[in-house]
């Protein structure tokens, strides 16, 4: 046994030298390869992307032999927006992971889109899981606590925050002058408010709007409760921006991730 114990600890030697030398080609690479390293630790099981297996990404719309035409410029974008992609991808499943929601449920209490530059973040006050207290600016406890989870991911990334406020029309409201206009502009104030007191810097949010009933949604009637809404449009700023900023050409639906077993 003793003439053995020298193996075991080389190997333990030989592992531990390769674990540096992996720390220090990673430490090597450009912002955007760490960048892209660093998101795949932090969700290495559940890849945002199909065309991302690993750290660098893959475009599988190119075939596999290069016709030499491809410039330097259009492989460093297309880089830019695998990476971009990868990052914000990754940010939308935090949501659906941070709420615990279920991918299959028909009208789910949230929407998250990745844009041009950041996401758009729907929150829906439905009867069945309502944002708001009646009708009123007063947020329920789940309202609460989603806000918070969102505050969380506001101030980690440091996005630009614009805040838009919708209700549907029909709505009974206790005086006849306060309009759906200003609810809708005093519920967006009031998720303004509540990401503030969740540590959001006050300077990261730039904009705060009331539309009434007056923006509903494709395909819903005006008096549907899916027009019910607060509507979080979340921004890349020059901290976190990646070279290009226009690079996606539509929004794209995230899919969010299974939900947890053990989560509550």
């Amino acid at each position: 046994m003793a003439g053995g114990a020298w193996k075991v600890a080389y190997a333990d030697f030989v592992t531990a030298m390769m674990a540096l030398f992996m720390v220090l080609w990673i430490s090597s690479q450009d912002e955007k390869i760490l960048i892209a390293t660093s998101k795949y630790f932090q969700n290495p099981f559940h890849s945002p992307m199909n065309a991302n297996s690993g750290v660098m990404p893959f475009n599988s719309n190119k075939s596999s032999t290069s016709s030499g035409k491809e410039t330097g410029a259009e492989k460093e974008i297309d880089r830019n927006k695998q990476v971009q992609l990868t990052f914000l991808n990754s940010v939308a499943a935090d949501f659906y992971r941070l709420l615990h929601l279920d991918e299959n449920l028909n009208e789910k209490p949230i929407d998250v889109q990745v844009t041009t530059d950041g996401l758009r973040v729907t929150l829906f006050d439905r009867a069945k899981r309502p944002l708001f207290v009646d009708n009123t600016t007063e947020f329920t406890e789940w309202g609460t606590f989603v806000l918070q989870g969102m505050a969380w991911q506001i101030d980690r990334h440091h996005f630009q925050v614009t805040i838009d406020g919708h209700t549907r029309t029909g709505l009974t409201l206790p005086k006849e002058d306060y309009t759906p206009w200003e609810l809708s502009a005093d519920r967006a104030n009031a998720a303004r408010r509540l990401l503030v007191h969740y540590a959001v810097d006050r300077n990261l949010i730039e904009r705060v709007t009331g539309y009434g009933d007056s923006k509903t949604l494709s395909g819903e009637p005006s008096a549907s409760e899916s027009n019910q809404r607060v509507t979080l449009n979340l921004t890349l700023t020059a901290k976190n921006r990646f070279k290009d900023s226009s690079l996606v050409d539509k929004p794209v639906p995230v899919i969010p991730s299974e939900r947890d077993p053990s989560a509550p």
